[in-house]
């Protein structure tokens, strides 16, 4: 599969799936993104059963805004309309694959059991 612009007119949509998403937000001008765009290119190709989608933050800078993007490319992995994983940096190939790994293996029976005890013990 590969990479799905996402906009603020489809971002939503797209990440209300089940299921894996991945979101690189860059920007042209950015020498790191452009190293880690054929990266992650290549582990959409490999990857089909996951949407990997990408920010323009120059054209998108609402969403960069809305995600507090700080530092480009920062790398989103939400699963099940969970956010895992939200961190800066160019990752190289053998480690977006490690972390696609971990990705899959999380219980998310486990995650939405601790969001829900956190948010009762703060009510």
């Amino acid at each position: 599969m590969a990479t799905v612009e996402l906009t603020t007119e489809n971002f939503n949509d797209t990440l209300a799936r089940d299921g894996i998403t991945l979101v690189d937000f860059w920007a042209s001008w950015c020498g790191p993104c452009r190293q880690f765009a054929p990266v992650y290119e290549k582990a959409s190709e490999t990857h089909e059963d996951i949407v990997f989608g990408k920010v323009d933050t120059e054209a998108q800078q609402e969403l960069a805004a809305a995600f507090d993007i700080q530092s480009i490319p920062t790398l989103l992995v939400v699963r099940d309309r969970v956010v895992l994983y939200a961190q800066p940096g160019a990752l190289p190939g053998e480690v977006l694959d490690d972390l696609i790994g971990q990705a899959r293996a999380v219980d998310m029976d486990e995650v939405r059991r601790q969001a829900a005890d956190t948010e009762a013990s703060q009510a």
